[in-house]
């Protein structure tokens, strides 16, 4: 979707300032918010493309003003009442006001290791072979959708070339929505500076991208 999240190309939001020697966390409320969302990412009832529209369907004043765990806090709000956890009632209250739904599994502290350590690979087997090869010359759809997509907004109708196949792994689109993992290849594709940024752009840089098979046609 076109959201706040979105913002490559975009004016008027100032510049990108790394912080020297960043913490991984500014404040101890981040490291709950972090716990929070490993955990409750663990019951099983949401995968993490859901996840990641979550946090890109909050509106743009509440994105742009909210700080990064912020951000998954709130995502993590709108996960819990979807799925039947919490209700709007009780978050506004601050505690439980009657039993919520059951989760399928619990993330103990005995076992938060092994599981980080395990990761979730999304890595998936697809019956054909990919459609293009390194070399290939492409070109992204030009597409708005509504709903969850990988495509970021300044990449879509723009010209390019295959430079490696990645293999194949879930469609986020499709996965984010309960429409099922529908795996498809991914290849990364690398574009010149001037058919991303257009006049002005610097012709010495290109930008890399990896995009799933049905973000591009064959030119």
């Amino acid at each position: 979707m076109n959201g706040a999240q979105d913002l490559g190309g975009q004016h008027g939001m100032g510049p990108v300032a790394p912080e020297t020697d960043e913490p991984y966390f500014h404040a101890e409320w981040e490291k709950r918010a972090l716990g929070l969302t490993l955990s409750c990412g663990a019951f099983g009832a949401w995968n993490i493309d859901e996840s990641r529209h979550a946090r890109e369907s909050l509106p743009p004043a509440t994105y742009l003003s909210a700080s990064y765990y912020e951000i998954w806090t709130r995502g993590l709000e709108i996960l819990l009442k979807r799925h039947g956890f919490v209700s709007a009632a009780e978050l506004a209250a601050g505690h439980m006001l009657e039993k919520g739904r059951e989760p399928k599994r619990i993330l103990t502290a005995d076992t938060v290791a092994g599981v980080l350590a395990k990761g979730g690979p999304c890595d998936r087997p697809v019956p054909d072979g990919p459609r293009f090869a390194a070399g290939d010359r492409v070109r992204t759809k030009n597409f708005n959708p509504e709903t969850h997509t990988r495509l970021p907004r300044y990449a879509r109708a723009k010209q390019g070339i295959v430079e490696a196949v990645q293999g194949s792994f879930v469609f986020p689109d499709d996965n984010a929505h309960g429409k099922g993992e529908n795996p498809q290849w991914v290849y990364t594709v690398v574009f010149d500076a001037g058919e991303i940024w257009g006049e002005g752009a610097d012709p010495a840089l290109t930008v890399s991208i990896d995009a799933w098979e049905g973000y591009l046609e064959r030119i």
